[in-house]
């Protein structure tokens, strides 16, 4: 039944402190967040293919046998996201920041055939010299950095909003708080915006599946 689970927060200071949830036989499953969807691979048996590919894992099942297995739901959730607001004229886009959750991105970018650059601070492109001709280009732009989550809400990365135009669509993943700056921002300049709430949310739900029917 439903109500013999529990959904809690595991506090890591490090990633080696995964074990301790390895060896809790009554932990199922667990999701995994920044910093740890890629130093999460070396500690488990077996990776999916589609978590292979991506190169990030956030959700792992614990079976019977102990194996522990690694899944990758970011990337169902935002193609959820994505498919709802995406126009065709949404042909190119931007990701800012490189780490785990912008592999899933990347997968469902490439899924989809559409061109993308990396904005990242050892990238030829970074938040210092992205220029507004850039951002133009690129209708589509996903902002993939923890910059402005809860409690550093006032917190934005840099850029060239100016050069934003109706036809952006900004999708940040951060879902706490609803609004980031960087939303704020871009939405001032008449982009549509959507952030992360329901990525998250389809996440979950597969993730839920993975645990009880894979």
């Amino acid at each position: 039944m439903l109500n013999d689970y529990s959904y809690e927060i595991f506090d890591l200071q490090n990633i080696e402190e995964v074990q301790n949830i390895f060896q809790n036989p009554d932990v199922k499953g667990f999701n995994v967040t920044i910093p740890y969807k890629v130093a999460i691979l070396p500690f488990l048996d077996e990776i999916s293919a589609e978590a292979q590919e991506i190169g990030a894992v956030n959700t792992v099942k614990i079976f019977p046998d102990g194996r522990k297995k690694g899944f990758n739901t970011d990337a169902f959730g935002f193609e959820k996201t994505l498919n709802i607001h995406k126009k065709d004229f949404h042909s190119k886009a931007l990701i800012l920041g490189d780490g785990g959750a912008a592999k899933a991105i990347k997968y469902v970018l490439k899924q989809q055939n559409i061109p993308f650059q990396i904005v990242a601070r050892k990238n030829d492109i970074n938040f210092e010299n992205l220029s507004a001709e850039q951002v133009q280009e690129h209708p589509l732009i996903i902002q993939a950095t923890p910059v402005g989550t809860f409690p550093h809400i006032e917190d934005c990365l840099p850029f060239p909003f100016e050069a934003l135009t109706s036809k952006h669509l900004i999708i940040d993943l951060i879902y706490n708080p609803n609004y980031t700056q960087f939303i704020k921002n871009a939405a001032n300049f008449g982009a549509k915006t959507a952030n992360g709430y329901f990525m998250l949310e389809q996440q979950a739900e597969k993730a839920w599946k993975i645990w009880n029917l894979e």
